[in-house]
C-alpha cells in the first residue's frame, strides 16, 4: 500500500471519523445481544443450575406504565481517550506554511494533562513547537509523527493507547450490525427519565457552527436533482448495473431527505431566510442546499375552526393558503403563486371557489398524494421522464413540502418552458407531442387512460394525467412532469368540491384491475382476497412452509409486494383497464357522453369494489384473526396494503364493535389522529419558549381533568378553543399565554368535532375513560414527534405531565426513497420455494435477496430484515435452529434500528428468538426474551390484545417443557381468560386454549379436567366448523383418548392400583419430552410467535456462527428431502398417543394413535410447529392450507368453512 497524500477536505473528514472512532455513541448494542452474554457468563459461574426464574408477565401488564421505565437501555459507559480535539485558533495556516504542505492546526489535551499543538499537513500528522500564543511549526520530535492521527496519538498518550484499545475491544464484541449506521434512523418517543448531564465539548460545539442545515459544510452545496438525474440515466441493462444504479439512487435519495430534515427545521425556527419576504408569511418560500421548502395547509382543521366561528376568516398562526414549492418562484412572472397541491377541503363554499381557481393551495392531503404520485411515476420508470426529489417534513405543527429544483426555474420567466399541463386549473392547457408520448408510456403502466379535455376556452387537449399536472423542460432540456396529486382515480364515495383530493390508493387499482382481468380470463383463478395483491393466494401456497407469521410483519410485506409498486409488470389484459383521472372534477371532458359515461362507471365500479368486496373482506380477516394489527402504525400499514384510505377508518370501525380489543385499536387511531391535528394547531401559535409548556399542557387536557381558569361557563362550551383564538391578543396583553386557556373539555370538544368531521366517526362519551392510555400516549408522540421522559406516569390524576417531561420535539418525515424491485421478486420466488419444500432453492434465493440489499441499501433496511427472517425460517425447517438463531438475530438488530425498540415487529422478533433459544434448550435466555415481548406488546397494544394471549401460551409452553406445571397453567389460564373476554366463549382462539389446557391437565395425571376442557373445544369447533370438518374430528379423537384414559384411572383404582399422581408430572415429562411437542401443537394454532413464523429476523452473533455453519452444511445436503418437514414430529406424537393410551386395549391403541397421528402431522410441520404465534397472527399460511392445521385449532377455519359452503 502507497500512503496517499490529504487536501483539506480529506483531513477534515479524517478528523470528523477520528472523533467518532473515539465515542461509543455509534453503538448501538440490541438487548438480544446483552441477555445473551449475561447467560454466557451464568452459565460458566452456574454450570450445573437449571432453575427458571418466573417471569413477572402476569403482574407488570396490569399497570403498563411501569414498562415505560424498561423500555430504553442504560446507555453504555463512555470510554475516556482523550480529554479534548479542537482546532487550534492558530487556523487558517498562513501562507508560507500552506506552502510547505500544513492544511491544519489540532490542540490536544491527552489524559496525562499534556497540551499539545499538532500539525496536519498533506503528508502527515506531527506535534508543532509551539508553546504559546505564537506558531512554531517545527516537529517538536521527530519521532511524534505518525501517518494518521491516531497512530500519533498512540506515541504521545500511553493512556490513550490502552482507552482505544479497549473501545476497539467494546465495538468488537457486539454484533457487525450494531456498528452500523442507519440512513434513514428512526426517532425514539421515550427519553431518558434522568436527563444525562451535558457537558462542555469544544468539538460538538465547533460542528453546530461549521454545519449548515444540510449535509455538506458551508459553502458546499450539492446540486440534488443534477445527482438524482444523473443516477437514473445509469444504464440498467444487466443485474450489475441495476446494483449500481439503484444504489446511487437509493444513497442520493437518503442524502436528499436527512439534509430536507435539516433544511425545514431551519426554516420554522427562522434560521433561513425566504426569497419572497415581502409576502404575506404564510406565502413564503425558501431555497436552502438547492432545495425548495414551502407550506402546506392543515384544511381539515380550519374547516372545523371556520364551522365553529364562521365570521373568522382565515385560520389562525400559519394555517392558511400556501404556495407550491414546485413553481411558486414564478410569482413574478404573472402566474398564481402557487401551483402544486390544491385547494383545501375546508373552502371550496362560495366566494372562495374563484380564489381557488388562481391560486391553489399546499394542503395535507395535496400534498400527500403528490409523494404518492411521484413515487408511482419513479417506480414506472420511464426513460426521459423525470420527476422531483420529494420530501414531507412535519415539525412544530408545520408541514413542509421539501423538492429539489428543476434548472433554472427560479431564473426570470419560464412560462414558456410549461409544455404540458395547466398552471390556472384547466384555462389554458400546454400540450406538446413529444412530452405528451412519453406521459402515455407512463399512463399505460399506471392505468391512466388518454382522453381530451376541454380548456377554458373550448379548445380540446388528450391528456394522459390530470390537467393541473405540470410538463416541463428544464434549462437541462430534461422532461419534467411535477404536481401528481391525482395519479389514480377519485373516489366515487366522497364527490364533490370540498373532496377534491379523495383519490383511491395505488393497491386497491391493482387489486380492481388484477381481479377485472382474472374475470375475463377464465382459464386463472380468482383470488379470494383481491385486495391482497399476493397475499392470500400467495399465503395458501406458503401455508405449509411458514406455518404463519407475525402478522405486522406479513401487512408491511404485502404492501411492499403489491402489483402497484411493480407497474411495469402489467400484462395485457391488465393493460386493458384503464381511468380517466379526470371524471367527477370541474374540468370540461370532451367526446361523446357515452364514452363519458363509461369512465365515470368505471370510477364508481371500483368505488363500490372497495366498499362491497375489499372492506367487508378486510373487516372478515380482523374478526377470523387473518389480520391482526397491533398499534396504529401496524393498522395503517394493513390499511394501505388492502388498498383502504384511512379516512374509512369510522366505517370500518362501525363494523367490528362487538371485538373489544379491534374497537379499542379503531377508536384510539381516530381520536388520535384527531389529537394530532388539535396539538399542531397549538404547537403553530406557541412561540419558542413556550413549546414544552404548551405540549405538557395539552397531554394534562388530553388525559387529565383541566378546568377552566376563569369562568366555568365556559369550560364545556364546543367553541371555547376558537373563542380563545378570537381573544389571543387580549390576553397576550395579559401577560397569558394562548395554550393556557385550553381545557379538558374544550379539547376533547374539538377532538370528537374533527373525528366526526373527517372519519364519520361518533366518539362515544366513555372514549377518554375507555382508551389504553399508555398505547394511546405512545401512538400520539410517534405521530407528532414528540419526546417525553421514559418514567411512571399516573394517567388517571388531574395533571400527569410536567413541562419538564418534554424532552424533544422531532420531525416526523414521509419521503420518496427508491426500493430494490429485484430482491423483492427473489424473495418471492423463495417463497414460493419454500412452500413447495425445496429449501435449498429457497436459501439460494433468499441469500441472493440479501446479497442484493447489502449491496443497494446496506443491512439497515427492512427489506433487510426481512430477508433475514425468510431465511432463519428455512433454517429452522431445515433442522437448523442455531443457523436460525443467527438469522433471526439479524432480523431482530435491524427491526430495533429501522422500526423502533417498541414497534410491534421488534416484539415479533424478540418472540421469535426465545422459541429458537427454547429449541436449543436455553429455557432461560428463551424466558428473558419472551419477558422483553410481552414488555414491548404492553406498549404497542395493551394487555388486552389477542397477540398477548398466544404469547402467555409461548411462554406456558416453556414453563412446562421446564417443567414448572403450575406457571404453565396460570399462562394458560390467563391466555384463555383473554380469549373469551376479547374475541368471547365460541371463537377458534378460545378452543385453541382449552386444547391447550387439556392437554396439559393430561400431562399431570389430571383425566377428568382434561375431559372437560377438550369437551369444550369440540363443541365449539362443531358449532364453527360442523362435524364433518377433520380438525372437528380431531378434537373427537383427542377426547375419546382423554375418556379412555380417565377409565383406565378408574380401573386401575378399582384394582387397588395407584395412579401417577400430578405430583410426578415432572418425571413424566424428563421420561417423554415428546409429550411437549402435543402443547406446541396446540399453541400454533393461538397465533404466537412461533419460529415458524420468524416474521423478523434477528441479527446473529458470532458465537454461533461456527455451528450454524456446520449445521447449515448439514441442512443444505439434506434440504430437499426435508420438504415440509413433519417427519421429526411423526414419532413425537406417536410415543405422545402410545403414552396416554398405554393401558388401553391393543385395538383402541392402534385406532387411537392412527386417527390422532393423522391428525397432527400436517398440523407439526415439523420443528417450527413451535411457531405459536402465527396461525393467528395473519392471513399468513398456516391457517391457509387445507389439513395442514392442528387438531382443529386453526385460526381462520371460520373463513374455510365458509368457502367449503360456497362450494357446496
Amino acid at each position: 500500500m502507497v500512503a496517499a497524500t490529504y487536501d483539506e477536505r480529506s483531513i477534515r473528514s479524517h478528523l470528523r471519523r477520528v472523533r467518532e472512532l473515539l465515542s461509543l455513541s455509534s453503538l448501538h448494542v440490541s438487548l438480544s445481544t446483552s441477555l445473551a452474554l449475561q447467560q454466557e457468563s451464568a452459565q460458566a459461574k452456574n454450570a450445573g443450575k437449571t432453575a427458571h426464574q418466573e417471569l413477572d408477565g402476569l403482574n407488570f401488564m396490569e399497570d403498563t406504565t411501569v414498562a415505560l421505565t424498561n423500555l430504553l437501555a442504560s446507555a453504555p459507559a463512555e470510554i475516556k481517550c482523550v480529554d479534548s480535539i479542537v482546532f487550534s485558533s492558530f487556523n487558517p495556516p498562513p501562507s508560507y506554511r500552506r506552502l510547505h504542505g500544513d492544511l491544519i492546526y489540532i490542540d490536544v489535551v491527552t489524559l496525562e494533562g499534556s497540551k499539545h499543538c499538532i500539525t496536519g499537513s498533506s503528508k502527515s500528522f506531527y506535534v508543532n513547537a509551539s508553546n504559546g500564543s505564537v506558531l512554531d511549526s517545527r516537529p517538536l520530535k521527530q519521532s511524534h509523527e505518525a501517518s494518521t492521527l491516531v497512530g500519533l496519538l498512540q506515541k504521545i498518550s500511553a493512556k490513550f493507547k490502552k482507552g482505544f484499545r479497549e473501545i476497539l475491544d467494546r465495538k468488537a464484541s457486539a454484533h457487525p450490525f450494531e456498528n452500523v449506521q442507519a440512513l434513514l434512523p428512526v426517532t425514539s418517543w421515550l427519553g431518558a427519565h434522568t436527563v444525562p448531564e451535558h457537558r462542555r465539548d469544544a468539538a460538538r460545539a465547533e460542528d453546530s457552527v461549521v454545519l449548515s442545515y444540510g449535509t455538506e459544510l458551508i459553502g458546499m452545496q450539492r446540486d440534488w436533482n443534477e445527482e438524482l438525474q444523473s443516477c437514473r440515466e445509469f444504464p440498467h441493462a444487466n443485474p450489475q448495473e441495476r446494483i449500481l444504479r439503484g444504489r446511487a439512487l437509493y444513497k442520493v435519495t437518503c442524502d436528499f431527505v436527512d439534509a430536507a430534515v435539516k433544511g425545514a427545521v431551519g426554516v420554522i425556527n427562522r434560521c433561513i431566510p425566504p426569497i419572497n419576504p415581502t409576502d404575506p408569511e404564510c406565502f413564503h418560500m425558501y431555497v436552502h442546499n438547492n432545495i425548495f421548502f414551502s407550506f402546506a395547509v392543515d384544511s381539515d382543521y380550519e374547516q372545523i375552526s371556520k364551522d365553529q366561528k364562521p365570521d373568522c376568516p382565515n385560520g389562525s398562526g400559519r394555517s392558511t393558503p400556501v404556495p407550491s414549492p414546485v413553481l411558486g418562484a414564478k410569482a413574478d412572472s404573472g402566474v398564481a403563486p402557487d401551483s402544486k397541491t390544491e385547494e383545501p377541503n375546508s373552502v371550496l363554499e362560495g366566494p372562495t371557489e374563484a380564489q381557488i381557481a388562481d391560486s391553489e393551495q399546499a394542503t395535507y392531503a395535496s400534498a400527500n398524494n403528490d409523494l404518492k404520485g411521484t413515487k408511482s411515476y419513479q417506480e414506472a420508470d420511464i426513460s426521459g421522464l423525470y420527476n422531483l426529489a420529494m420530501a414531507i417534513i412535519d415539525y412544530r405543527g408545520h408541514r413542509v413540502v421539501a423538492q429539489s429544483i428543476i434548472p433554472g426555474i427560479l431564473q426570470g420567466d419560464k412560462s414558456d418552458s410549461l409544455l404540458y399541463g395547466s398552471v390556472d386549473n384547466g384555462k389554458k392547457i400546454s400540450w406538446n407531442e413529444s412530452f405528451h408520448a412519453k406521459v402515455v408510456e407512463a399512463a399505460k403502466r399506471l392505468h391512466v387512460k388518454e382522453h381530451v379535455v376541454l380548456d377554458g376556452s373550448g379548445n380540446p387537449v388528450k391528456l394522459a394525467a390530470t390537467v393541473e399536472c405540470k410538463g416541463i423542460v428544464g434549462s437541462d432540456d430534461r422532461h419534467y412532469i411535477l404536481d401528481l396529486m391525482r395519479v389514480t382515480p377519485r373516489d366515487s364515495n366522497y364527490i364533490g368540491l370540498q373532496h377534491r383530493f379523495c383519490v383511491l390508493r395505488p393497491e386497491l387499482v391493482a387489486s380492481f384491475v388484477e381481479a377485472e382481468s382474472i374475470t375475463k380470463s377464465p382459464t386463472q383463478k380468482v383470488p379470494d382476497v383481491p385486495t391482497e395483491s399476493n397475499g392470500q393466494e400467495e399465503s395458501d401456497d406458503i401455508a405449509s412452509a411458514s406455518d404463519a407469521t407475525a402478522v405486522s410483519a406479513e401487512e408491511h410485506d404485502k404492501s411492499d409486494e403489491s402489483p402497484a409498486s411493480t407497474p411495469a409488470e402489467s400484462n395485457d389484459s391488465t393493460a386493458e383497464i384503464l381511468f380517466n383521472p379526470n371524471v367527477f372534477t370541474e374540468y370540461k371532458l370532451a367526446g361523446s357522453p357515452e364514452e363519458i359515461e363509461a369512465d365515470e362507471a368505471l370510477v364508481k365500479k371500483v368505488g363500490s369494489y372497495l366498499l362491497d368486496t375489499v372492506i367487508p373482506k378486510f373487516v372478515q380477516d380482523l374478526c377470523s384473526l387473518d389480520v391482526s394489527p397491533m398499534d396504529g402504525q401496524t393498522l395503517t400499514d394493513v390499511l394501505h396494503s388492502n388498498g383502504i384510505n384511512v379516512r374509512y377508518l369510522g366505517k370500518v370501525a362501525g363494523m367490528i364493535k362487538h371485538l373489544p380489543h379491534l374497537w379499542d385499536l379503531f377508536s384510539a387511531e381516530i381520536i388520535v389522529r384527531s389529537a394530532k391535528h388539535v396539538v399542531k394547531d397549538i404547537l403553530r401559535q406557541s412561540p419558542d419558549h413556550n413549546i414544552a409548556p404548551a405540549v405538557a399542557h395539552f397531554l394534562n387536557c388530553f388525559f387529565g381533568k383541566v378546568l377552566a381558569a376563569s369562568t366555568k361557563g365556559s369550560t364545556g362550551s364546543p367553541q371555547s378553543k376558537t373563542q380563545k383564538k378570537s381573544s389571543q391578543s387580549v390576553s397576550s396583553k395579559k401577560g397569558q399565554s394562548a395554550h393556557s386557556q385550553l381545557t379538558s373539555d374544550g379539547v376533547w370538544s374539538d377532538i370528537k368535532e374533527f373525528a366526526k368531521h373527517k372519519y364519520q366517526f361518533e366518539a362515544p362519551d366513555d372514549v377518554r375513560v375507555g382508551a389504553k392510555r399508555v398505547a394511546v400516549l405512545r401512538n400520539l408522540c410517534q405521530k407528532v414527534g414528540i419526546t417525553i421522559a421514559a418514567r411512571k406516569y399516573d394517567l388517571h390524576s388531574t395533571t400527569p405531565f410536567q413541562p419538564s417531561d418534554i424532552l424533544n420535539l422531532q420531525p416526523v418525515v414521509k419521503h420518496s426513497v427508491p426500493t430494490c424491485t429485484d430482491a423483492r421478486k427473489l424473495m418471492e420466488a423463495g417463497k414460493i420455494r419454500m412452500a413447495e419444500g425445496t429449501l435449498n432453492e429457497a436459501y439460494a434465493l433468499f441469500s441472493e435477496a440479501f446479497s442484493l440489499l447489502q449491496q443497494i441499501n446496506g443491512p439497515m433496511h427492512k427489506d433487510a430484515a426481512n430477508c433475514c427472517r425468510y431465511l432463519a425460517m428455512v433454517l429452522y425447517h431445515a433442522g437448523d435452529t442455531a443457523g436460525a438463531i443467527v438469522q433471526q438475530h439479524r432480523e431482530l438488530i435491524i427491526n430495533e434500528r429501522c422500526l423502533g425498540l417498541d414497534h410491534p415487529d421488534t416484539a415479533h422478533s424478540y418472540g421469535n428468538m426465545a422459541l429458537f433459544y427454547h429449541g436449543l434448550n436455553q429455557t432461560e435466555l428463551a424466558l428473558r426474551h419472551m419477558s422483553r415481548t410481552l414488555l414491548l406488546l404492553s406498549l404497542a397494544s395493551g394487555p388486552d390484545h389477542p397477540d398477548v394471549a398466544a404469547t402467555l401460551i409461548n411462554v406456558a409452553m416453556m414453563y412446562q417443557d421446564a417443567s414448572n406445571m403450575s406457571t404453565a397453567l396460570r399462562y394458560l389460564q390467563e391466555a384463555l381468560k383473554k380469549n373469551e373476554r376479547l374475541l368471547g366463549p365460541g371463537h377458534i382462539q378460545t378452543a385453541v386454549c382449552y386444547h391447550a389446557l387439556a392437554i396439559a391437565f393430561s400431562c399431570m395425571g389430571a383425566y377428568k379436567l382434561s375431559v372437560q376442557h377438550e369437551t369444550k373445544t369440540h363443541d365449539i369447533l362443531v358449532k364453527q366448523l360442523g362435524s364433518d370438518d377433520s380438525r372437528t374430528k380431531d378434537s373427537e379423537n383427542w377426547l375419546n383418548t382423554f375418556k379412555g384414559r380417565e377409565q383406565q384411572v378408574i380401573a386401575q383404582k378399582q384394582k387397588g392400583q395407584t395412579t401417577a399422581p400430578s405430583a410426578n408430572a415432572v418425571e413424566f415429562l424428563k421420561a417423554h419430552p415428546g409429550l411437549f411437542q402435543a402443547m406446541k401443537a396446540a399453541a400454533i394454532q393461538s397465533g404466537g410467535d412461533g419460529p415458524a413464523n420468524v416474521n423478523r429476523v434477528r441479527g446473529g452473533d458470532e458465537r454461533a456462527a461456527k455451528a450454524a455453519a456446520e449445521a447449515r452444511k448439514t441442512a443444505i445436503a439434506r434440504g430437499v428431502n426435508l420438504r415440509n418437514g413433519p417427519a421429526a414430529s411423526v414419532s413425537d406424537i406417536n410415543q405422545i398417543l402410545n403414552l396416554i393410551n398405554s393401558a388401553a386395549s391393543a385395538s383402541a391403541a392402534s385406532s387411537g394413535n392412527a386417527q390422532s397421528t393423522e391428525s397432527e402431522v400436517p398440523q407439526s410441520n415439523g420443528p417450527a410447529m413451535n411457531g405459536a404465534k402465527e396461525a393467528k397472527d395473519t392471513s399468513r399460511p398456516s391457517a391457509k392450507a387445507d389439513g395442514q392445521a392442528p387438531v382443529g385449532l386453526d385460526a381462520s377455519l371460520e373463513l374455510k368453512k365458509q368457502k367449503s359452503k360456497q362450494k357446496a
